[in-house]
């Protein structure tokens, strides 16, 4: 039987899950969403043909995995407020960057939990999600996070939470990475000349190739790279600018930077 989702917060990444479920094949009348904006729930139920309430204890109780959507540092006040309607022990997801699963688990009483690490790219149902799970999650409950998650992109299950941490500063926050990289091929090409729409669509069409081909590819992202790379030829003249200014070591600390502040929002939040 497929299980009843109750989505508490009705934003962005719900809206997407929701579209995305649907698209799938699920049946609206199993789908439920509280959030306490009228226009927002008003909006869900004329798109989707859900259940929308402002109330999240009228919802969860029906619910067989209750999805919070909502601000991290709303969180626990959320969950808190949730656990006298949480008896019939639903399945708990979490999409809210920087709150531990341990500390989800702890404040709702000790259900299991799956946490969950989408990027923006979900709203247009091509994210990338890293998911962890509580030991006390079964392979069907593992199973319905990856389904749910999955409505929106790919999916991946990690064994350690800690690794959420490397997660969120590669995938979570990447996208912001390939834009500032589009961004600055943009600004190069107009510095070369070129009108600033041809520059866009320039680097625009060539990042969502080159994401294409690293996608497609059997071979590694430094193969491709070598591949398109001719000796003394003008990727080659790009490159050796890049490698002499050392854009790998900084590459490297802005990414571990993220981690490390990932890391610190977690310690923040589930205190």
């Amino acid at each position: 039987m497929s299980p009843t989702l109750c989505f508490i917060g009705g934003g962005n990444m719900a809206r997407s899950l929701i579209g995305g479920l649907i698209a799938r094949g699920k049946d609206p009348a199993q789908l439920m969403v509280a959030d306490p904006v009228e226009s927002q729930l008003q909006s869900l139920r004329q798109q989707f043909g859900v259940r929308a309430s402002s109330s999240n204890q009228e919802i969860v109780t029906a619910a067989d995995v209750v999805i919070l959507a909502v601000k991290p540092q709303e969180m626990r006040n959320v969950i808190v407020a949730l656990v006298p309607y949480l008896t019939h022990r639903p399945l708990i997801i979490s999409v809210a960057a920087g709150i531990r699963a341990s500390d989800i688990q702890r404040w709702a009483g000790g259900l299991p939990v799956v946490r969950c690490m989408p990027n923006r790219p979900a709203l247009q149902g091509c994210g990338m999600t890293g998911l962890f799970a509580t030991a006390d999650v079964t392979v069907d409950r593992r199973r319905i996070a990856a389904e749910i998650l999955g409505a929106v992109g790919a999916t991946l299950w990690l064994e350690q939470e800690s690794q959420m941490d490397a997660v969120t500063a590669i995938s979570g926050s990447g996208p912001a990475y390939f834009f500032l990289l589009i961004e600055m091929l943009e600004e190069a090409g107009a510095a070369l000349g070129l009108p600033a729409e041809v520059s866009h669509r320039l680097a625009v069409e060539t990042a969502y190739g080159a994401g294409c081909m690293a996608r497609e590819a059997t071979e590694s992202a430094a193969t491709l790279r070598q591949q398109v790379t001719s000796k003394g030829g003008t990727t080659a003249a790009a490159l050796h600018v890049l490698e002499d200014s050392n854009v790998r070591a900084i590459f490297a600390t802005a990414v571990a930077a993220a981690a490390q502040r990932s890391a610190k929002l977690a310690d923040e939040f589930g205190g």
